[in-house]
């Protein structure tokens, strides 16, 4: 099949005001920037986003986009804040609910300013609800949506590495917007979006709360697949040159059969899932003392001619230099204002048709102001030019 030569972006010419700080807000505009919509960060003066004191963090989700300072608690900000919304295509915030309407710039106000807006909300628990005003951050979010379930009483729980919480919510708000101006373009409409931190991982949970919602005590429990942390052979193993790999047989039999020939475990090769969960601590001790024996190289060319799910465990360094995701050109090298270059790395959508690029650095605070707020202003001197 001949591919046709990308020089399209998905998203040219949808402009995108983004007043979401930290981690989801930033994050989801990075993608929707990556596919080429122009987002302009309206940062507060004088300090901006307060992710600016975690800088190289902040630079990697600030690429191609630009900044302008607007002070929304004086009239002559929200003035500008305002003249730029004539403009724009969406408006993106995670402030708590409430506080952009008592800014006197919220939903209400802005759609009579430019009815076919798309109007982006980005909080904990949503707009509604009682838990409404109730401040938390991820691990409490993950809480409260279930992602403990089973491990009270079993020791510490330990919160994860990452935020899924906000990662969970950037992804709903990048799927949310790029769905409103789909139907924006049938229907003419603007809208306003509410995402909840804590509903998106509340839909993350469905294969665990649809069985648990439709359970009928009155009839036998119908199994449910195992997603892995109960197996034996999921989970993290050393290996002999302190390395580590991971083992992901979740509730396969035939990967459990091919992981016994590998070891020389005939003798359990024959256990199916629920045997191997009953015995799940001793058939672990068992994989252990086995992986221990031999290096990382070994067990790599070993499992991967079973075909058993592996990985090994990689620190980030690891991850920078790994064949298979330079092969897939995850990273480019960006030119800075001062003539250095920034490695980042690419956001992950592939398209055959249209091309994701990053073509800018993360902005100064207000780099941008004059050059944005100037072409608002040229716009509105031409009001049938306006992409309303």
């Amino acid at each position: 099949m001949n591919m046709p030569n990308p020089t399209t972006s998905l998203f040219s010419g949808v402009r995108i005001l983004s007043l979401a700080e930290q981690y989801p807000g930033p994050f989801a505009t990075m993608l929707l920037a990556d596919m080429g919509a122009d987002v302009v960060l309206v940062e507060r003066p004088g300090t901006g986003d307060p992710g600016r004191a975690f800088r190289p963090t902040f630079d990697a989700m600030a690429r191609n986009k630009r900044s302008v300072c607007v002070d929304l608690k004086s009239e002559a900000g929200r003035a500008d804040f305002i003249e730029l919304v004539r403009d724009a295509d969406v408006v993106l915030e995670g402030y708590r609910p409430g506080v952009m309407d008592r800014l006197g710039v919220g939903y209400s106000v802005l759609k009579e300013v430019a009815p076919r807006l798309i109007y982006a909300s980005i909080t904990g628990f949503g707009q509604s609800g009682p838990y409404r005003d109730r401040t938390a951050h991820d691990i409490s979010y993950q809480a409260v949506a279930g992602l403990f379930f089973g491990k009270v009483g079993q020791g510490p729980i330990e919160a994860s590495t990452l935020p899924f919480g906000d990662l969970s919510a950037a992804m709903f708000a990048a799927l949310a917007v790029a769905s409103a101006l789909y139907g924006r373009e049938h229907t003419g409409l603007g809208t306003a979006i509410d995402i909840s931190m804590t509903d998106g991982l509340v839909s993350w949970m469905t294969p665990f709360l649809a069985p648990a919602m439709n359970a009928d005590a009155s009839k036998a429990v119908e199994p449910q697949p195992d997603f892995g942390p109960s197996e034996p052979a999921y989970g993290a193993f050393p290996c002999r040159d302190g390395r580590a790999l991971t083992l992901s047989i979740a509730h396969e039999d035939h990967f459990w059969r091919a992981l016994c020939a590998a070891l020389n475990m005939p003798e359990h090769a024959a256990l199916k899932g629920r045997q191997r969960v009953a015995n799940c601590e001793s058939l672990r001790r068992g994989i252990a003392d086995r992986l221990v024996l031999q290096d990382l190289g070994h067990w790599q060319q070993l499992l991967d001619s079973h075909g058993i799910p592996w990985s090994p465990v990689q620190e980030l360094e690891d991850v920078l230099a790994d064949a298979h995701f330079v092969g897939r050109g995850l990273f480019t090298s960006v030119p800075t204002a001062s003539g250095s270059t920034e490695r980042h790395v690419l956001q992950p959508l592939k398209f055959s048709a249209y091309t994701t690029a990053i073509t800018r650095a993360a902005p100064a605070l207000g780099e941008h102001t004059a050059e944005v707020m100037a072409e608002a202003r040229a716009r509105s001197a031409a009001p049938l030019l306006r992409a309303g």
